[in-house]
């Protein structure tokens, strides 16, 4: 069920395509510049747009660290 639509214009950002978001979708999104937002796309093709969580976001950029700082150990524990 749709509750709101808003169109949105694909432009040329260099050489990448984009949407400029307008600003009462980017407030119910709850982001902001810098920030990142999902892309979802369901087993019927449409496409929605999600705030990210910004706890999981912490949580993952801790773990990359780790996986970064102990690489070497890592990859020996996985043989």
């Amino acid at each position: 069920m749709v509750i709101t639509m808003v169109e949105l214009k694909v432009r040329k950002f260099g050489n990448s395509l984009g949407v400029i978001l307008p600003k009462e979708v980017i407030q119910r999104l709850g982001t902001a510049e810098g920030k990142h937002i999902l892309l979802l796309e369901s087993t019927d093709g449409v496409f929605q747009f999600a705030p990210t969580d910004e706890e999981l976001e912490e949580q993952m950029k801790i773990a990359r660290e780790g996986m970064t700082r102990y690489r070497n150990t890592l990859r020996a524990l996985a043989k």
